[in-house]
């Protein structure tokens, strides 16, 4: 049996393609992380924890605003949500307006929390 250069290129090919997929998934985390802020869990957490800090405050909330009160309530965990910005309040707002088609402001969840 003769083995010519292209057929031991394609063999140390193939050996190398295979030694590199299986370093890269070593890396891929398999668990989930403690502080992993991006479950189903942790979205629902924080959009009640947006909403209980609209209910309890006046219709007049700005942004920035809204993002400091949340950042301060007693039930927000800082170790838990060590991801949480502007950005993210952005987007949980932007989920509620799209589930709530009647509120489309912060005001209007204010107003239809009574």
């Amino acid at each position: 049996m003769e083995f010519d250069i292209s057929t031991l290129m394609i063999t140390f090919f193939i050996l190398a393609f295979v030694i590199s997929i299986w370093k890269i998934y070593a890396f891929f985390p398999n668990k989930q992380l403690k502080d992993d802020d991006k479950t189903q869990e942790s979205h629902e957490e924080l959009t009640k924890l947006v909403l209980h800090v609209i209910k309890s405050n006046s219709a007049e909330l700005s942004l920035d605003v809204l993002f400091k009160k949340i950042l301060c309530d007693e039930r927000f965990d800082e170790r838990h949500y060590w991801r949480f910005n502007k950005n993210r309040l952005n987007q949980l707002l932007d989920n509620y307006y799209l589930k709530n088609p009647h509120a489309k402001s912060i005001a209007d969840i204010y107003e239809n929390s009574k």
